[in-house]
């Protein structure tokens, strides 16, 4: 398959999982944006390999590389309402600093959890092993 072709059907397949996210949305009465109920139907799907990774990486690929263009109007934007914005740009970024520690410090230890986890679960097999 050509790679325009390749890369068209993976946006068909991404957008797909993105359209059941909306759907989602529209049918249960909970407050989760369809974002994340598309990430999550994607998860499962590739974790249950009903959706294997080379049927969207290249266009996930694709999609990374052009992210960062994509925040350019959210900063423009920024600098017209600059007087409102400059009292609270201290407390603001020392929110988004700590925040970001936070989560560091949270997904380390979570991390580090899940290692440890696994290699108590690797020694219990081994020791089985030799019995």
């Amino acid at each position: 398959m050509r790679k325009d072709m390749k890369l068209l059907y993976q946006f068909g397949v991404i957008m797909t999982v993105t359209f059941l996210g909306e759907v989602l949305h529209a049918v249960l009465p909970l407050p989760v944006p369809a974002s994340i109920y598309g990430l999550l139907i994607m998860l499962f799907c590739l974790c249950a390999k009903v959706i294997k990774l080379n049927q969207v990486k290249l266009a996930a690929d694709f999609l990374i590389d052009i992210m960062p263009p994509m925040f350019i109007p959210s900063a423009v934007g920024l600098i017209t309402v600059w007087a409102d914005l400059k009292e609270i740009v201290v407390p603001v970024m020392m929110i988004i600093v700590i925040t970001t520690i936070f989560v560091m410090i949270c997904t380390g230890k979570v991390s580090q959890g899940i290692i440890d986890y696994r290699r108590e679960k690797e020694v219990e097999r081994k020791d089985e092993r030799v019995f």
